[in-house]
């Protein structure tokens, strides 16, 4: 075979017919030798070849065209070859240049992988949401395996720098995590506790009969148990349960016996009620002795009526004290019927109680206009009481005079 560095021998065919058939074995490998070329030439210009399978056929058909056992165009052949190694190069250029835009997209990606999980484990513990930032912490870990599985490959230094900084978020959050629920755990069972002995002081009341001072304990109990802080939802819902059932048997039976005791002092109230009319017809007081003689009667039987709803006691008490103030007054009055110095302390009385009926029927008026049942009863009990004080002293002051 003559090439360009010169003759070689390539082999030999004992026993051919004819040169032709000799030739004709080293012509077909040179023609292998020729197709392999081309199609690495198509490959190389039609296909996506990886830069590892360029270099690995560069290598293989350059050694194959060293100095190989066949006859042909061989210098022409290594020359396309040649022209196809630097169409290699550039697509071996292109493809270092695809896989470091790749490594470094790769790079960005993890780090914002890393940089979420720092987020999540910086958070104040007091305010986590533990659940959801840990299956957000577990996506994230998904994420970067799935990185690592089909991803650009890192190169290592920069993939452990990562890897760690990663590895340390996760660390922060899994010990803070266990951390807050160990106090937590801690507050629950304090909390129970403390809990636990406030109902077991609630169903200790539950059955009193004290009711004013257990009303206060209970009181108490609530503002101890708000203070207690939580235990977790299951303690805190049964303990809940029972402190509520004490209180509310204690309360139940408490208004029970309120609804018998306002029972009994409303019909004492109906007894009382006849008893002011009866007395407020003594006044104004015109037979003295009569009068007297008819108020102690009527003292006597109110204090044996026995007790009225608390609401209505300064109402009723009022009246029967403006009737006894009518009668004192009247007393008074025909005592110091002879004293010279009556006629001018009467005018002076008359004139303050007329001060005074002038205000109450203010207060009257302004109690009408707010619709204040209680305080129209106060002041009508108050002005006739007035009235008829004024009454007795502006006879007594015609006594006086003669």
């Amino acid at each position: 075979m003559r090439e360009a560095t010169g003759e070689r021998v390539v082999g030999q065919v004992p026993g051919a017919s004819s040169e032709q058939e000799a030739l004709s074995l080293y012509v077909r490998r040179f023609l292998d030798l020729q197709a392999k070329v081309t199609v690495f030439e198509a490959r190389l210009t039609a296909t996506d070849l990886s830069v590892k399978e360029i270099d690995q056929t560069l290598a293989r058909l350059t050694d194959e065209l060293r100095e190989p056992a066949a006859v042909g165009d061989l210098d022409g052949l290594r020359a396309r070859l040649e022209q196809l190694r630097g169409t290699a190069a550039e697509r071996r250029a292109a493809a270092e240049a695809e896989r470091t835009a790749a490594r470094a997209a790769a790079v960005e990606a993890r780090t914002a992988i890393v940089e979420q999980a720092e987020k999540i484990a910086s958070q104040d513990p007091a305010r986590m949401q533990w659940r959801p930032a840990g299956e957000q912490l577990r996506g994230l870990l998904e994420q970067w395996k799935d990185a690592q599985r089909t991803g650009p490959r890192l190169d290592r230094p920069t993939e452990e720098a990562l890897w760690k900084r990663f590895s340390h978020a996760r660390t922060t959050f899994d010990r803070e995590r266990r951390h807050y629920f160990a106090e937590l755990e801690t507050r629950n069972q304090s909390a129970k506790a403390a809990k636990e002995a406030l109902v077991a002081e609630a169903e200790q009341l539950a059955t009193s009969t004290d009711w004013g001072a257990t009303s206060a304990a209970f009181r108490d109990l609530m503002a101890r148990w708000k203070a207690a802080g939580r235990a977790s939802r299951a303690d805190d819902d049964a303990l809940w349960a029972r402190f509520r059932a004490a209180q509310d048997a204690f309360f139940a039976a408490r208004d029970e016996r309120n609804a018998a005791t306002d029972a009994e002092f409303r019909a004492n109230l109906e007894v009382k009620l006849g008893i002011l009319t009866e007395a407020e017809a003594l006044v104004p007081v015109r037979d003295l002795p009569a009068a007297k003689q008819a108020l102690r009667s009527i003292q006597d039987r109110w204090e044996a009526a026995g007790k009225v709803p608390r609401a209505d006691v300064q109402r009723v008490e009022g009246r029967l004290r403006a009737v006894e103030q009518a009668v004192r007054d009247a007393e008074q009055a025909q005592w110091s019927r002879t004293n010279p110095e009556t006629r001018a302390r009467a005018e002076g009385a008359a004139a303050q109680l007329e001060a005074a009926i002038a205000s109450l029927e203010a207060d009257l008026a302004a109690a009408t206009q707010a619709g204040d049942k209680r305080r129209i009863g106060e002041a009508q009990a108050a002005l006739d009481a007035r009235r008829a004080w004024l009454e007795q002293v502006q006879r007594a002051a015609r006594d006086a005079r003669g």
